[in-house]
């Protein structure tokens, strides 16, 4: 199945992503989906927006905005599609879960708030 976002959607994900970056702090795949009022199949919808511009940050060697997305849930990590993306994008090797993908995630997260973006991409 195939999934698209609206270009609509797609500019108020940057923006929330922008907002969440410049605050310095996480946003939920939940609170992100009810932000955005995604349409059903929303979390398939928000994933394969997610992992798109995981890509498109990866091409441009920059850091992975993504990373800003979490689970609700104990682990406070993002979904285990999350680091199966960054897996096939070279960025990272090893679990999904557990010590390795914390430490990453923690450090990609830094690198994000860091990082000055391009206006509008």
């Amino acid at each position: 199945m195939s999934v698209r976002i609206s270009r609509q959607h797609w500019q108020a994900l940057l923006s929330e992503l922008e907002d969440a970056q410049r605050q310095r702090h996480l946003l939920t795949y939940r609170a992100l989906i009810e932000r955005l009022a995604l349409p059903s199949p929303a979390m398939q919808t928000l994933a394969a927006a997610l992992e798109h511009l995981a890509t498109l940050d990866a091409r441009a060697e920059r850091p992975l905005r993504s990373a800003l997305v979490i689970s609700q849930g104990a682990s406070r990590l993002p979904r285990t599609g999350f680091f199966d993306c960054v897996s096939r994008l070279g960025r990272f090797n090893g679990a999904p879960d557990g010590i390795a993908a914390a430490s990453w995630h923690a450090a990609e997260v830094a690198r994000v708030f860091e990082f000055a973006y391009p206006e509008g991409e």
